[in-house]
């Protein structure tokens, strides 16, 4: 990695406020948001519609090969998730999608691909990268690396806001079921599992706000 480029990782489960977080802090830096989860979402948003066998590895892996994902920008600046062109930004994000994801994310041909894709994007300008396995996997050698946490109870509360402040209805138990079996599933797929780096610096966000988590990541950034 040229010495004026830098990446930056946050991984952690979902809900933790991973995404909001790095979207603050690649603004404020002035670098790029690379959402690794948007990927494998729109990948997943992708093989739904064409019907794929997602028990298929085979079948997968060619509908990846045939598609092309770009991020863009909205005028207020939020970012735009192209799929094949098209604007996916909030299709990828209902229910069906995010619990259909994990069968494109724990497919080690397809994860390749992508990293690949991630690895790439990493290698011509500074980012500010979020998942589960960008500190561990896609950039080892990250210049900063954050795992960020925060109690199973908070980041349900915190999903369920979310949802509703999209106008989607929830069933809170549900979610919070849906939530237990999505971690189970990042910590123990084979390939690219949830894992904190050895060199991450752990932040619990369950007592601290977005402004809090991002104010402590930039001084690591800063100082560290």
């Amino acid at each position: 990695m040229p010495e004026r480029m830098r990446v930056i990782t946050i991984d952690g489960p979902a809900g933790a406020g991973k995404s909001t977080v790095a979207r603050e802090i690649a603004q404020r830096l002035g670098i790029f948001f690379l959402d690794t989860g948007a990927m494998y979402r729109a990948l997943t948003l992708k093989v739904l519609r064409q019907g794929v066998d997602l028990e298929d590895e085979g079948q997968l892996v060619e509908a990846v090969q045939e598609t092309k994902i770009d991020f863009g920008r909205y005028p207020d600046g939020k970012v735009k998730v192209l799929l094949d062109a098209q604007d996916v930004t909030e299709e990828i994000r209902t229910m069906e999608v995010t619990n259909k994801t994990f069968y494109i994310a724990r497919a080690p041909r397809v994860r390749a691909i992508v990293v690949k894709w991630q690895r790439d994007i990493g290698s011509k300008r500074s980012v500010v990268a979020e998942g589960r396995d960008v500190g561990t996997v896609v950039f080892p050698k990250a210049t900063h690396k954050f795992y960020l946490d925060a109690d199973p109870e908070e980041r349900s509360r915190r999903r369920i806001k979310e949802l509703r402040e999209k106008g989607q209805a929830v069933d809170a138990g549900n979610l919070k079921k849906e939530l237990e079996e999505r971690d189970h599933k990042d910590l123990t797929r084979r390939v690219g599992p949830l894992k904190r780096a050895e060199d991450a610096v752990v932040i619990d966000s369950t007592h601290l706000c977005a402004d809090e988590v991002v104010e402590a990541m930039l001084r690591h950034i800063k100082y560290g």
